[in-house]
């Protein structure tokens, strides 16, 4: 078998990679000041939205942001506001989940409503596993988290545009 990686698929992955250490690593050291228990969940919150976000162009990208940051922060909101009232539990999440979803399509996202869940899901299991956290706290660093992976996205299809192969949407 002879593997031979084409230029720009070597290039693909440089820039996916160092999207992901970035965002990562900022989301580690800003997450890790005020929620020390989970500054690796918070790296590897924006280490996810940077990849999920980093499209083929920049148009794709900025589009996906604004679509990212909509979707995180509904389900931030609803996760926030139900911890404030009642604590973790997976009916509660399930709950959560199934407002998210219907808020993302009433907002006309729904493309986004499984990554507004998934906002959901990690804002209550963080919830759970530090339940000293506030609530509000817990759900705004974690709506910092996808917004930092964002933005390193942006960044980066900023300073390298790919203009060839078209990538699996589907990631």
């Amino acid at each position: 078998m002879n593997f031979s990686p084409k230029r720009n698929s070597i290039l693909i992955a440089l820039q996916i990679s160092l999207t992901a250490l970035a965002s990562y690593l900022i989301g580690f050291y800003s997450t890790k000041t005020p929620d020390t228990g989970n500054a690796s969940i918070g790296g590897l919150w924006a280490a996810i939205s940077g990849i999920v976000v980093l499209q083929a162009s920049r148009q794709e990208t900025f589009a996906m942001a604004t679509l990212r940051i909509l979707g995180s922060g509904i389900g931030s909101l609803v996760s926030a506001l139900y911890l404030s009232v009642l604590p973790f539990s997976p009916w509660g999440m399930g709950l959560c989940i199934f407002i998210t979803v219907l808020l993302c399509h009433l907002v006309r996202i729904p493309d986004h409503a499984r990554l507004a869940s998934l906002t959901v899901a990690i804002v209550m299991v963080v919830a759970d596993n530090s339940p000293q956290l506030p609530p509000a706290v817990n759900a705004g660093l974690r709506f910092a988290e996808y917004s930092i992976g964002t933005a390193v996205a942006m960044l980066a299809i900023l300073i390298w545009e790919r203009s060839a192969e078209p990538r699996d949407k589907n990631r």
